[in-house]
């Protein structure tokens, strides 16, 4: 799938095909809800993109690059949007817990989600900061081929 250049907003309509892969593959793993239900594409775009929680996905490459991360994902990360769209994932964790991160991700391949999942993660300035009960999924396009993971949390302190 494509990525557009720009960061969601109205004039790429939040991303609303992206926004359409998040939430059916979350509903078909989970049995639940990413957005409320009755939202159209565009509206469950923009009400993902300024949610009081954070989401972000990586792509199904061997070395997966972000492709999607919201408002809130932003700002834990400190990143705009064109620093951390393309973004290798794996840089989302400091070194010493890339192998656990790993783990997880081939956990999460396996089983098509987590809903537990704790980890500490570093932004772009380097503060270090703890996510706990993140639900972490696969993403699968309408051929039903890999497309991809996204995770989605609220909870996080600094450390």
């Amino acid at each position: 799938m494509h990525i557009s250049a720009g960061q969601p907003d109205i004039t790429h309509d939040f991303m609303a095909e992206h926004v359409v892969l998040l939430r059916s593959s979350f509903r078909q793993l989970t049995g639940k809800e990413l957005v409320p239900s009755e939202l159209s594409d565009s509206e469950a775009a923009h009400f993902l993109f300024d949610a009081p929680f954070a989401v972000i996905s990586h792509n199904s490459d061997a070395d997966p690059l972000f492709n999607y991360a919201n408002r809130k994902a932003m700002q834990l990360f400190e990143m705009a949007w064109p620093e951390i769209i393309g973004l290798p994932s794996r840089m989302s964790a400091e070194p010493v817990n890339q192998d656990e991160r790993a783990r997880l991700l081939q956990r999460v391949r396996e089983r098509g989600y987590i809903d537990n999942y704790s980890g500490i993660r570093i932004s772009a300035s380097g503060r270090r900061f703890r996510i706990s009960d993140a639900i972490v999924w696969n993403l699968t396009n309408e051929l039903g081929e890999p497309a991809g993971q996204a995770a989605m949390f609220s909870n996080r302190e600094f450390v």
